[in-house]
């Protein structure tokens, strides 16, 4: 009777976690993971979720438990930034058109819920913006010329252990001594620092086409090639291309593009394969199988299409990052989820051609 009594007792522990409120188990286990307008939601449902929501260290765990690509910020024919959401109702940022930054500005680039854009006066400086909190920096001037369409690529990797936001902006420039450069502004440094190394090459490195992978930033090149930088060791590498639209899926650099209602993707397998030794079968690039059929109406002109991160042409591949894949039919766009295989129709949108659309995280991170 005694063992008895104490069983009882120790299953009746209200201070036990099973026996939570859903509330609570929500609160602790599930919060974190939704993206940032769905947690603006959550201010209704009580006092203690509107300020748990609103602290920094939420924003913090928040940051480094959602990743999911929530939409595409672009620009409209009226030059003015604009945001395509995959989902309104859980996705989106409280002003598109990004008027909270002190100047008219162009996007450039866009990391895990940061936001790089560059301002149309003066020296065109850089900024770098969180559009879910409208927190931005100015970056302070570069020391080299990057041109009127700079190659800039924002690279941020968030990290349990920073609270700050620890981020850096990459630039491939022309070189005078016919090549090209790379500039790094560190966040932590608060500098710009032009690297050593000079990639030369006749190559032209493709403004909007840059992404991030594991370390190394990843530009398409015309050509049919790549142009890769090592951040750690600050070398460069020219690779084969293969087919299509660079992104990363499964922390790989990846290119996708589409083939007779196919979509086709290559993985980066080895960087090396082209100092193999004679009748190795190692390739640099490997199917990704099977292929994916895409119930979509494309124009013949995509198959092939490798022009989407720098300017969507007349339809294909415009982005792929994880499970999701936008595709475009002029300026009517779809956007396809590659581990559901279901695809959405996002609507014809106002984009000017000329301007590159980005990947959005809809994240708090904290600038």
């Amino acid at each position: 009777m005694d063992r008895g009594k104490k069983l009882t007792n120790f299953y009746g522990n209200k201070n036990n976690k099973i026996y939570m409120d859903l509330k609570d188990i929500v609160r602790e286990n599930a919060l974190r993971y939704l993206p940032a307008k769905s947690l603006f939601r959550c201010f209704g449902v009580c006092r203690d979720w509107k300020h748990l929501i609103s602290t920094p260290f939420f924003a913090h765990n928040q940051s480094n438990s959602f990743h999911s690509v929530s939409g595409f910020f672009y620009q409209s024919q009226a030059g003015l930034p604009s945001f395509m959401s995959l989902d309104p109702v859980a996705y989106g940022v409280p002003d598109p058109s990004l008027k909270f930054l002190p100047e008219p500005v162009d996007i450039r680039s866009s990391c895990n819920g940061l936001l790089c854009c560059q301002g149309r006066t003066g020296y065109k400086a850089y900024y770098i913006c969180n559009p879910v909190t409208k927190q931005w920096k100015k970056l302070p001037k570069a020391d080299a010329d990057h041109g009127s369409d700079p190659a800039v690529v924002l690279v941020f990797e968030p990290s349990l252990l920073n609270f700050t936001a620890d981020y850096k902006l990459v630039c491939a420039f022309p070189s005078e001594l016919d090549g090209y450069e790379f500039e790094i502004y560190s966040s932590e440094k608060r500098s710009w620092i032009i690297s050593r190394e000079i990639c030369f090459s006749e190559r032209k490195v493709m403004p909007k086409s840059g992404i991030h992978v594991n370390g190394t930033v990843y530009w398409q090149t015309m050509g049919f090639g790549i142009t890769a930088f090592d951040l750690n060791s600050e070398r460069f590498q020219l690779l084969d291309s293969a087919v299509g639209t660079l992104g990363m899926r499964n922390g790989k650099l990846c290119s996708a593009y589409v083939h007779a209602q196919n979509l086709v993707v290559n993985m980066l397998s080895n960087t090396h394969s082209n100092t193999m030794q004679m009748n190795s079968h190692a390739k640099m690039w490997e199917e990704m199988q099977p292929k994916i059929h895409v119930d979509i109406s494309l124009p013949a002109s995509s198959n092939n299409n490798a022009s989407g991160r720098y300017g969507y042409g007349h339809g294909g591949v415009v982005f792929i990052g994880g499970d999701v894949v936008l595709l475009s039919n002029g300026n009517k766009f779809y956007s396809y989820e590659m581990k559901k295989r279901a695809s959405k129709d996002l609507g014809e949108l106002d984009i000017d051609t000329k301007a590159g659309i980005v990947g959005y995280v809809n994240s708090l991170v904290e600038l």
